[in-house]
């Protein structure tokens, strides 16, 4: 019987204990939340029917880098209930960086209190307005569900900038006399090959740019090409001044790229005699055109290579013997692109020699 008595004293005393604790705990927080009203500098209170609002600033006045801690409070009769503002309202002038809803409680009239804080950060410095914000309530056991509304007043609030109130105490210090600066060495040449190297640049982009811009691929029959080579042979005039050979040497070369741009006959690349064993086996021109070829081939060789000396009227044949080859035998069908090969020559009538 001593061992029960002196545990139920035991179990007395630990429950006496704990109850003081969770005391002393409720005490402590609602001495917290009293304190933390204590805290507010700005309390505006606001009640209409059976809401009673309280809207709270930590500060009326900070600088540029402080911040302003704003809190709602709503407190709601039972039967009722409050939807709280929304505060998108601050953003003109401030920027919400942190909030924080502690929760609903019971005050000692039963009713429910709400309440929001929020913390506040100004954008620039000067005299700003916390806005007026809008509370609603309604019955909860309202058939209607009619709203009613609760307005607050806007609050003043002053935000400074850094320099406080020494911005009028600051001064501008006179602008010291001149101090004379060490000339610099004279770059002018410098600029002027940089300047002469921009325009050289600029100039070759320019005309290579042309040039491809009027590149146009060109295409011209066969006959007109040797048409223009033969020209070029005249006007060079190399009978007047004793190069016979080399004469013989043009016109024999003219004639063969003709028959292979014509006929596609490789005539250039190979000698007389090859040529003429390929030209006998095919059947691209008459027999008379083949006969014409060997002679005129074989007359140039003997001029070429025998340093056979031809007379006026032979070097006359063998040009106009040409000039009826191509004349005769020439078409539109088939065309050379000459692009890379268009020159600005002198034009020169394809006459006599």
């Amino acid at each position: 019987m001593k061992m029960n008595l002196r545990n139920r004293k035991f179990l007395l005393i630990t429950f006496t204990a704990c109850a003081l604790i969770f005391g002393c705990a409720g005490c402590e927080k609602d001495a917290q939340r009293s304190g933390d009203t204590k805290e507010f500098e700005i309390d505006k209170p606001y009640e209409q029917g059976p809401l009673s609002v309280h809207v709270r600033l930590d500060k009326d006045k900070i600088n540029i880098a402080e911040t302003v801690l704003l809190e709602f409070e709503a407190a709601i009769e039972p039967g009722y209930e409050v939807q709280m503002p929304k505060v998108e309202q601050v953003y003109e002038n401030f920027g919400i960086v942190d909030w924080d809803n502690p929760g609903d409680r019971l005050d000692e009239n039963n009713n429910v209190v709400r309440s929001y804080q929020y913390r506040l950060e100004p954008f620039v410095s000067g005299n700003f307005s916390i806005p007026a914000f809008t509370f609603e309530f309604r019955d909860v056991n309202s058939v209607e569900e009619k709203k009613y509304e609760l307005t607050t007043e806007p609050i003043e609030v002053e935000v400074t900038s850094l320099l406080g109130e020494q911005r009028e105490n600051l001064t501008i210090a006179d602008i010291e006399d001149v101090v004379e600066m060490p000339e610099k060495a004279s770059l002018w040449w410098v600029w002027a090959i940089g300047a002469i190297a921009i325009i050289g640049a600029g100039s070759w982009l320019y005309l290579r740019r042309k040039r491809y811009t009027e590149l146009v691929r060109i295409f011209k029959p066969a006959h007109e090409i040797a048409y223009e080579r033969l020209k070029a042979l005249v006007a060079d005039d190399l009978i007047n001044a004793g190069k016979i050979k080399e004469f013989y040497e043009r016109i024999s070369d003219i004639l063969r790229h003709y028959i292979e741009h014509r006929f596609e006959l490789r005539a250039p690349e190979r000698t007389t005699e090859e040529f003429l064993t390929e030209l006998a086996v095919t059947d691209v021109l008459a027999e008379s055109d083949k006969e014409l070829l060997g002679e005129f081939l074989e007359h140039c060789d003997l001029v070429k290579f025998a340093k056979h000396e031809p007379a006026a009227k032979q070097i006359q044949q063998t040009f106009d013997s040409v000039k009826d080859f191509i004349e005769k035998t020439k078409s539109e069908e088939r065309k050379i692109d000459v692009t890379e090969a268009v020159k600005t020559e002198e034009t020169v009538e394809v006459g006599s020699v």
